[in-house]
């Protein structure tokens, strides 16, 4: 079982940075992928972005794309999801989540069975 504990998130001016934490515990393989989506208020959940811990390969939606950036502290087990350049569109509860998806499946939020607790970022104009 895989545990994941977010942090970060918060209010910013469009524009504006902010960086969102995700500490990873549990049992984990070069085939998890750890994954961020967003979900706001009445939408479906949204795929961001991915990263492979075997591969180190990232992946992003074309809507944060050039925009957001994901990283990791080895040391520390710990992903983050660098985001610049925020939009109001960007607002919505922010999620990481673990799982072993297929490369063509990275995107699909069903292919992760742990998740995060959730972080709100809100992007006023």
């Amino acid at each position: 079982q895989v545990q994941l504990v977010q942090s970060g998130g918060g209010l910013v001016q469009a524009g504006g940075s902010l960086r969102l934490s995700c500490a990873v515990s549990g049992r984990t393989s070069s085939n998890t992928a750890i994954g961020w989506f967003r979900q706001d208020l009445g939408k479906e959940r949204e795929y961001v972005a991915s990263i492979r811990r075997g591969t180190n390969i990232p992946y992003y939606a074309d809507s944060v794309k050039g925009r957001f950036t994901i990283s990791r502290d080895i040391a520390k087990n710990t992903w983050y999801l660098e985001m610049s350049n925020l939009k109001p569109e960007d607002t919505a509860v922010y999620y990481c989540a673990a799982g072993t998806p297929i490369l063509s499946a990275i995107s699909r939020h069903e292919m992760y069975n742990s998740w995060g607790q959730g972080t709100q970022v809100t992007v006023s104009p």
